[in-house]
């Protein structure tokens, strides 16, 4: 057999230096641009989000576990601006559960409306040996103005 050989095709380079990719001779078509990264954390802030149980009960360790509280770590909570903080305090009234819960007492649960159900986000810095909770009322407040940003105006 002495059939002819087929050359190749072989396509243009498609990502140019100028942002344009060749499609044929003469003619460019303009390529999807690149999504902008987010710049690499620099903190070492934790975070965790949990319901709160009918027992005042908020189970999650990642939080806990940076700070190294374990079951019987004594705690002081305290509400500021509608946030919970809770440190550790030898001569504190709280503490962590034999579970490895942190426990919101009902009054502080009361003062900050949270209710069985409600989850909670949780943030600690380790260096400042301290836990942030911010009940959803506080969320709602942070973020408003953040998503009326990105919905053009209109509130979330």
């Amino acid at each position: 057999m002495t059939d002819a050989v087929i050359k190749p095709v072989i396509p243009a380079t498609p990502f140019p230096r100028d942002g344009h990719a060749a499609i044929g001779i003469g003619t460019t078509r303009r390529t999807l641009p690149l999504p902008t990264m987010p710049v690499p954390r620099t903190s070492n802030v934790v975070y965790g989000m949990a319901a709160v149980d009918c027992r005042g009960r908020v189970a999650d360790r990642t939080v806990l576990t940076a700070l190294s509280w374990t079951p019987g770590t004594r705690l002081d909570i305290r509400e500021a601006h509608g946030l919970l903080l809770i440190r550790r305090d030898d001569h504190g009234m709280f503490g962590i559960t034999k579970q490895g819960h942190l426990r919101l007492p009902a009054h502080v649960r009361h003062r900050c409306r949270l209710v069985p159900g409600d989850r909670v986000l949780l943030v600690t810095d380790p260096k400042r040996e301290l836990v942030i909770v911010h009940p959803p009322a506080a969320l709602d407040d942070l973020l408003a103005q953040c998503h009326t940003d990105v919905l053009g105006g209109d509130p979330a």
